[in-house]
This record gives structure tokens, C-alpha cells and sequence, in this order.
């Protein structure tokens, strides 16, 4: 076993450095002409990171030696580590990834999507306390950094051996993007960077619950993602109850600021709606969806719950599920439903979940004794079987 002081020490001097993942081209460059290295380097860099991969200033051949000595003592690039690794047997990959503070996230891989998508995490846990979500149950430990966020991405790569491949990203992991702004922001201007993965806008999605001032500040947004909604109720009372961040953003509010939303020519707005059985799924429910979606350049992606143990609602029938898209459609409202992906490692939608290495919150600790129980009864049932 190693010298603890030692490692307190590597620790120490790796906080002192600069994160060059958490850093914009720009600020790269600015880092290296306040040392009075030639800004130029600091693309040479930015390219080796996110086109080759490559973190360790040694191996990044095109620097002369000095220099990437020089960089190694006061520059790092901090990655998320691989704590483990599940695939469904749909293909889905879930990846349990540990940060430098020794929290956890999980970030989810989907293939033939018909694209390759990236489901990211931008916050450990989640404070919008959604009735049917599993993350929910975690409450929000804290935001991850832009580099956090970007480090999703350059994991999933290496891991799946898909770098220089084209992927799409959807911000539907654990947490609020918007309940991260900034840091969410800035890991979309990273990605996008020409000089690095050049990811397009219109292959990223964030999904917001509505948290309505940092939706106005994303209308403004150079980079402008593709929207996604996650609306599940189609009145005031209804949404109040199971998506608690209405009470002090209404749902009318929330759709006229989507009716002010710019959206390109052929762009419309996503609004995701979880099914929950004999809850918001009626035909009646499905008549008010669609006024409410009246003047809105919409499309509806219907979500029959993922259901899991301390979620107090059960998933609807396919005939339920099929009769409230059969409204929808008949009133000329694009519509379609999701198949999940992942569900048996709990991968889908609404089912992330961590348990801290350091603290775990009640919540945590309520969904993972929770879970424990339902694995048990179901072996259990499966032997009687």
C-alpha cells in the first residue's frame, strides 16, 4: 500500500494545476501568453485532447520537450475514471464514472438511434424532485464543472473506440441542465469548438423540466441546441404534483416562453410526456395536450414510465399508451412513442441513479435499499417460477 502522504501530496499539487479540460480554446491560449508561451500552441493542445485523445503533454509530439515538460508542472487534464461498466441486451452501455472528488454520475451510450448518442449528466443528482424519477430520489449533491460535462464525451470515445466517429448528444442524464447554466453552456461551446470534436448543434438536445429565466437566456444563445420539454402534465394542479418546479414556473408561463422560442425553419420543439398509468394518460388528457400545443411549432415524444421500486406509479397499458398517441396524431400533432433502452440495467430515462463513495443523501439511500428489495423479490419470484 502506498505512502499516504505521498498521495496526499499528488493530490495536492494536481488541484494547484490548471484544468485545461474545464478551459474554452480561447482561455487555453490566454493561459499560455500570460506564461509567455506563443498562443498557437494552445489549439496544438486543444486538438490533441479532443481529435487524438491524448491527455498526457509527453505524448503530444509537436511541442518541443521543454515545453510539454514545462506545461506537465502547472497544467493537467482531468478525466473522469470508469468505476464500472453495464450493457444491456439491447446494446445500451451505462458507464458509472467517478470524479476527482470521489462523486459519482452515470452517463449512457445508445446505439442505432438511428445515430450513436451520448446521454450526459450535468449535475450529481437533481433538485427538481420530478414524483416519478428515479435520479429525483437522490436530491442534488452539486453541479459538475464544464469539464465534467466534456468529460462524458472523451470517456464514452476511448471507451468505445469511436473517436473521429459522428454521435449525437442528448442532456437528459442525471440532473437540470438549466440548473447548471453556465457550466452546461460551456461544455456545448467546447464540444462544438471547430478546432476540436466540432460537434453541431443540431446534433445536441438539452431537455429542460422549464426552469423559465435561464430558458430566456438560452433563446439568445449562439450555440443553440436542439429543445426538448419535459411537460407530463396538461394542467396546472396535475403538473404542480408531479413536476414540483411548476409552482413557480406555471405551465401557461412555460409555453408561451416556448412560443417565443426561435427556432429555425425546419427546427420544432420536443415535449416529452411520461405516461403514468390511469394518472395523465386519459383520452381527455390527450384533448388538452393538444390545445395546449396550439401555435407551437411541436412534436410529442410519448414516454411510457420506466417503472422502478420507491416510483409510486405503475407504466399503462400499450393500448392506453397507443389510444392517447392515436389522439394526438388525428389532431395532426406529430407524435411518436419511445422505446426504451437500457431498462434491464436501469439505463432509460428516469432510472439513473448513484450511491456516493463519500455521503449518500436519504434519498439515495431510500431508491438503493429500495432496489435491493425488488432484485431480491424478483429472485425470488423467479426461482418459484
Amino acid at each position: 500500500m502506498g505512502d499516504p502522504s505521498i498521495a496526499g501530496e499528488r493530490t495536492m499539487t494536481s488541484a494547484l494545476r490548471i484544468d485545461a479540460a474545464d478551459l474554452e480554446l480561447d482561455e487555453i491560449e490566454q493561459h499560455l501568453a500570460a506564461t509567455g508561451v506563443p498562443r498557437f500552441h494552445g489549439r496544438q493542445i486543444f486538438q490533441w485532447i479532443y481529435r487524438r485523445g491524448v491527455t498526457d503533454f509527453d505524448e503530444m509530439t509537436d511541442l518541443g520537450r521543454e515545453l510539454r515538460a514545462g506545461l506537465a508542472t502547472h497544467m493537467a487534464v482531468n478525466t473522469p475514471t470508469v468505476a464500472k461498466q453495464e450493457r444491456s441486451i439491447d446494446g445500451t452501455t451505462k458507464f458509472l464514472l467517478e470524479l476527482a472528488d470521489g462523486n459519482l454520475i452515470e452517463s449512457v451510450f445508445i446505439p442505432d438511434t438511428p445515430s450513436q448518442t451520448f446521454c450526459l449528466s450535468t449535475q450529481v443528482g437533481c433538485a427538481m424532485k420530478c414524483a416519478f424519477c428515479l435520479t429525483a430520489r437522490m436530491g442534488i449533491i452539486r453541479n459538475l464543472t464544464a469539464g465534467e460535462i466534456v468529460g462524458q464525451v472523451r470517456v464514452l470515445l476511448r471507451e468505445l473506440q469511436m473517436l473521429g466517429q459522428r454521435f449525437n448528444i442528448v442532456l437528459m442524464g442525471m440532473g437540470e441542465p438549466l440548473h447548471n447554466y453556465d457550466a452546461t453552456m460551456k461544455a456545448l461551446r467546447i464540444l462544438g469548438d471547430t478546432h476540436g470534436l466540432a460537434v453541431s448543434p443540431r446534433r445536441v438536445t438539452l431537455s429542460t423540466v422549464g426552469v423559465l429565466p435561464a430558458l430566456e437566456r438560452l433563446a439568445s444563445e449562439p450555440f443553440m441546441p436542439n429543445l426538448a420539454i419535459s411537460l407530463h402534465s396538461t394542467t396546472e394542479d396535475q403538473r404542480d404534483r408531479l413536476v414540483p418546479i411548476n409552482r413557480k414556473y406555471g405551465l401557461q408561463d412555460l409555453l408561451d416562453a416556448c412560443r417565443r422560442f426561435p427556432l429555425k425553419r425546419r427546427n420544432r420543439i420536443t415535449f416529452e410526456y411520461v405516461l403514468l398509468d390511469n394518472v395523465n394518460d386519459t383520452p381527455q388528457d390527450a384533448r388538452r395536450l393538444v390545445k395546449l400545443l396550439n401555435g407551437i411549432k411541436a412534436k410529442v415524444n410519448l414516454l411510457p414510465l420506466n417503472a422502478a421500486p420507491g416510483i409510486p406509479f405503475e407504466r399503462p397499458s400499450d393500448d392506453r399508451v397507443n389510444r392517447f398517441a392515436e389522439i394526438l396524431a388525428d389532431h395532426h400533432v406529430t407524435v411518436s412513442v419511445r422505446r426504451s433502452r437500457g431498462r434491464d440495467i436501469r439505463a432509460a430515462c428516469g432510472q439513473l441513479i448513484t450511491e456516493s463513495t463519500r455521503s449518500s443523501t436519504p434519498g439515495q439511500r431510500l431508491a438503493t435499499r429500495m432496489e435491493t428489495v425488488d432484485s431480491r423479490q424478483s429472485a425470488v419470484d423467479g426461482h418459484s417460477r
